[in-house]
């Protein structure tokens, strides 16, 4: 499967017009973050950026760095949406504008170390309760935010959450309901925890239905990725 996979990402890289238009018209004040793993050359970003998009997510420090060379001419916010490894902080905080990944303690206290400035984090929540997963529980939630609020160079925006990746839509979308209910909650004392970073290619769709504020999307936005039909009378293709 992966060989196959490695195939689609070497002859699907252009972007898809129809999907990012619709995405843009419908629902505008939903970030949209490409996910640059799947983008390797100034080539590969053109398409996207000569169509709006200025976010971009990557899951590794290196390949950030690499491409911020690339696009150092474009004003790019880059956001970090991997699992970010404790040793790595000092390579890469200061080169991201976003972090998704916020999943633990001793990460926020080492970014606050190294950080110049304050950094946007969403905290990772693992709302699908998977092992394999990271992320705080839900109910780990509440001691987390008493941890990192004191931290200056924290900005708390909002929380983060994968759904199991199941043809059951029902449980993605109570997973997904879950991490809307955790931001509801938590805002009422962090007014500025108003972000929902939910929803990837497979399962955007329930996370836009859900109130996402921001998608994760890779594949998705490539040639020949299916597009999604909304059920919203409202919208428009």
């Amino acid at each position: 499967m992966c060989e196959h996979h490695d195939i689609y990402l070497e002859t699907k890289k252009t972007m898809n017009n129809r999907l990012l238009k619709t995405l843009k018209k419908n629902y505008p004040h939903v970030q949209i973050v490409m996910a640059s793993k799947y983008l390797q050359t100034f080539t590969d970003f053109k398409a996207f950026l000569d169509a709006g998009v200025v976010d971009f997510g990557e899951n590794r420090d290196d390949a950030l760095k690499s491409k911020q060379v690339i696009l150092q001419d474009y004003p790019i916010h880059w956001h970090f949406i991997g699992t970010l490894q404790t040793k790595k902080v000092k390579h890469i905080i200061d080169h991201i504008d976003v972090l998704h990944s916020l999943d633990r303690i001793k990460l926020a206290q080492e970014i606050n170390r190294r950080r110049s400035r304050p950094l946007d984090c969403y905290l990772q929540v693992n709302i699908s309760s998977e092992d394999q997963k990271h992320g705080f529980a839900p109910q780990q939630l509440g001691e987390a935010i008493e941890a990192v609020k004191p931290l200056q160079n924290i900005r708390l925006i909002g929380l983060m959450g994968m759904a199991e990746e199941t043809d059951d839509e029902s449980r993605i979308r109570t997973q997904f309901n879950l991490l809307k209910q955790l931001r509801d909650y938590y805002q009422k004392e962090l007014p500025d925890l108003t972000g929902l970073s939910m929803g990837m290619s497979q399962d955007y769709h329930i996370a836009l239905e859900v109130g996402a504020t921001v998608l994760r999307l890779g594949r998705i936005l490539l040639d020949g990725g299916t597009v999604w039909e909304d059920k919203n009378p409202h919208m428009t293709v």
